[in-house]
């Protein structure tokens, strides 16, 4: 047997020699999964954190700020959104054991709770988990900076950002799935809170660009899909919680 056969037949069986000779070493229909989980995920949160009717609260918030002190307000409640929705994302199965809940019950919890807010949409309503009191105009000079950083806490990052229906997409985008899921979860929503902070910097613009019109009926539109969403995940918890109805 020639060397270069000989070689290759030994070689073969020592491990990781296809990953070396396969360009691919994952399968073509597992990077599938991944597009389409990414993509999933991305439309879930976008529908359900809708940057689009956030931005007239987050301009009302900032209304009598600085462009400097308005940039960071928007960058401390985008970066307390996602932590929130890492911690959750990452450690949904330990809340789920220590708390005693099934996927099921988060499901149809879930799928209620973002089913009624896509509703609120879809009529032009704010859901009441978005409605905020308007700053007090009031408050003293020298307390100024330190209320407008703490608007980026509450109501900005939470509930505005990351509300229960957000949490609640994130858990069940990740509870029961690998690590690689989980994380493919976790890039999707820090892929939509850049492209939140890039609008929200250039708020003003797209405001006036596209009127206020135009973003009823966007909001409208992502409701409708929010409310699909809801409606699914009811559905899979339902059946999940009950085989007959598969």
């Amino acid at each position: 047997m020639p060397f270069q056969t000989a070689f290759f037949v030994q070689a073969a069986h020592l491990p990781h020699f296809s990953l070396i000779l396969s360009p691919f070493p994952f399968h073509p229909s597992d990077t599938m999964n991944y597009l389409h989980q990414f993509g999933l995920a991305f439309m879930a949160f976008f529908a359900i954190m809708n940057p689009i009717s956030s931005l007239p609260v987050y301009l009302s918030l900032t209304e009598d700020d600085s462009p400097a002190t308005a940039k960071a307000v928007a960058r401390k409640g985008l970066m307390i959104a996602f932590l929130i929705v890492l911690v959750f994302s990452l450690s949904g199965q330990w809340i789920f054991e220590m708390f005693g809940i099934t996927l099921y019950a988060l499901r149809v919890t879930g799928g209620i709770l973002v089913l009624m807010i896509g509703l609120h949409m879809v009529q032009g309503n704010r859901s009441p988990m978005h409605r905020q009191p308007k700053p007090d105009e009031h408050e003293p000079p020298e307390q100024v900076l330190e209320e407008r950083m703490s608007v980026a806490v509450s109501p900005l990052g939470m509930p505005l950002l990351a509300g229960p229906g957000t949490i609640a997409t994130a858990m069940n985008l990740s509870v029961g799935e690998t690590y690689g899921s989980k994380l493919i979860t976790v890039a999707a929503f820090a892929v939509l809170c850049l492209m939140t902070y890039v609008l929200f910097l250039y708020g003003s613009a797209v405001t006036r660009l596209l009127g206020k019109n135009v973003m009823n009926v966007v909001t409208r539109m992502m409701g409708l899909i929010l409310a699909v969403i809801g409606a699914q995940m009811l559905i899979a918890g339902l059946q999940g919680a009950f085989p007959v109805l598969r």
